[in-house]
């Protein structure tokens, strides 16, 4: 059975009472052989229909059979008690210092909540805490967790919570279904130390995942983790949404999208560029990392990995031995989990990305960890040489070398002459921007400027372009991402920094805004050095 949006909304009573009796194979065998074949498939439907939905994932519990708090008796091992310190995502609670198990209060709200999931365009998220993901719920190994799930009055539908970390019926869910303005409460010993997720696992439970309801929770193993400079938040979700990706307003849940696992978006942290700009993970060179790293699914298998780097250490599956070393994509599937921990010897911004790049580069898995220090140019020199390979381009630029110092000598020339010459350093500077170009730029714009349809936007007469110089330079170099419209069509992607320098982006803007129809001025060294210092501020 396919449940819909109108199914979740209608009541959880209305699905009728699983049959009593069922066919049995002496009735089944009365039958004449021809027939059975028939009979074979309407015993199997009959037998299948009481199994659409778990009974854990939807009924309310009975309240006659409640145990009451004081039911389990007491566990020797555990010494005092504490609140637990729950964050939202990026950010992660301290290590815990205590050399014992506790009593470990842990107080979760549901809210259904509208929020922005990329610019321009809202979704009604189903939430723990408020946010997607849940908050990070950090205990210790053989700790006694007592849960309290409240479902805030606003809600519309019933919720409860599957901790992956719990060993009992539905990890949690059989006991925490709460009903819209309720709270539910039950408890169990953190046996065995990982990084779970938890999602809702109210009926339909698939929809509940997709809007939004899952997170990671950490049972630290009795010796703890090994000491690392600072720890992050990272959990990545598939949505699907009625509209494309980008197109902008309060966007449904799109059923059909959901079960052929065809996603409008594949984000970190509920949105697109969460993680990105003001809001990307910041560090220093010389300290080591730790990302907590989910999959709340629901369908899709994540490719981890972070653009120029290494992971030294990698626990797969969210497991407490780093079975890896000198990783560079790791794989969690849909409810899994993996902690990686790298140390970062050289500054720049490294992109975090789900590695099936069309859902990194066009559907949103993307991320960006910002390192500030000094350099180390022995690990990493930046570029050395700056030579001109154009490969198959070669015939279409051949003679570029010479037309450039053809011009270098008549510039000398005519500054000899006339020091207010301008037009043929213009000519020097498209020159040497359209190698720039050749050899950065192509392949995404096209060597005709006219870019891909639908995914990298136009440069050839394109008014976005030649608006506002300065955007230009920016866009060069601190990236860009977000829709923009260009030449009455809109696009939404990202376009990560490129890493040129003064002179080589003075020279491909002003190559590009002279070309394919563009007519405009010299973009200057000057102008870019200044575009930077803003930039900076």
């Amino acid at each position: 059975m396919v449940c819909t949006q109108d199914d979740a909304n209608a009541s959880i009573t209305d699905r009728g009472a699983i049959p009593d009796t069922q066919p049995d194979v002496k009735t089944m065998m009365s039958f004449p052989e021809s027939g059975r074949p028939a009979l074979a498939a309407l015993l199997a439907l009959t037998l299948a229909i009481p199994f659409a939905a778990p009974s854990f994932a939807a009924d309310p519990p009975n309240p006659s059979l409640a145990k009451g708090p004081n039911a389990k008796g007491t566990d020797p091992e555990v010494q005092g008690e504490e609140k637990a310190v729950l964050t939202h995502a990026p950010f992660v609670p301290p290590p815990l210092t205590r050399k014992h198990p506790t009593k470990v209060t842990v107080e979760i709200e549901v809210k259904e909540v509208v929020r922005q999931l990329a610019d321009g365009v809202e979704y009604l998220f189903w939430t723990f805490g408020g946010e997607v993901p849940g908050m990070f719920i950090r205990v210790r190994e053989n700790d006694l967790v007592e849960f309290h799930l409240k479902n805030h009055p606003s809600s519309k539908m019933p919720h409860n919570i599957d901790l992956h970390a719990v060993t009992g019926p539905g990890g949690g869910a059989a006991s925490s279904f709460t009903a819209p303005g309720h709270e539910s409460q039950f408890s169990f010993k953190a046996i065995n130390p990982g990084l779970y997720i938890y999602h809702c696992a109210t009926a339909p439970v698939p929809m509940h995942v997709a809007n939004g309801m899952y997170g990671l929770i950490l049972v630290e193993p009795k010796e703890g983790l090994p000491p690392v400079d600072r720890e992050f938040y990272v959990v990545q979700g598939d949505i699907y949404t009625a509209g494309k990706f980008g197109e902008e307003g309060l966007q449904p849940f799109d059923q059909d999208k959901a079960m052929d696992e065809r996603p409008s978006y594949v984000v970190f942290n509920g949105a697109v560029n969460s993680l990105v700009g003001d809001n990307a993970l910041k560090a220093r060179v010389g300290e080591t990392v730790r990302i907590f790293f989910g999959n709340g699914g629901p369908n899709l298998t994540s490719s981890f990995h972070v653009i120029g780097e290494i992971f030294d250490r990698v626990y797969q599956e969210g497991g407490i031995l780093a079975n890896q070393r000198q990783v560079q994509t790791t794989l969690v599937p849909a409810g899994g989990s993996a902690m990686v921990e790298f140390k970062l010897e050289v500054p720049g911004t490294f992109i975090l990305v789900d590695h099936a790049l069309f859902r990194a580069f066009n559907k949103g898995a993307l991320g960006m960890l910002k390192v500030e220090g000094p350099e180390n140019l022995l690990v990493y020199s930046g570029k050395e040489v700056d030579a001109v390979y154009l490969g198959s381009q070669a015939d279409a630029n051949a003679g570029s070398d010479n037309r450039v110092a053809s011009l270098q000598a008549q510039v000398k020339q005519a500054i000899a002459a006339d020091p207010k010459i301008a037009g043929l350093t213009k000519e020097v500077q498209m020159e040497k921007g359209k190698r720039v170009y050749m050899q950065t730029c192509f392949a995404c714009h096209q060597p005709t400027g006219l870019g891909l349809t639908g995914v990298f936007p136009p440069l050839a007469k394109s008014d976005f372009l030649m608006a506002d110089k300065d955007r230009a330079i920016r866009g060069i170099i601190k990236g860009q991402s977000g829709p923009m419209t260009v030449n009455t069509k809109t696009y939404n992607g990202v376009m990560p920094p490129v890493a040129l320098n003064d002179d080589q982006v003075a020279n491909v803007l002003t190559y590009v805004r002279n070309t394919w129809g563009n007519a405009g001025d010299p973009v200057t060294v000057e102008d870019v050095r200044r575009a930077r210092a803003e930039s900076a501020h």
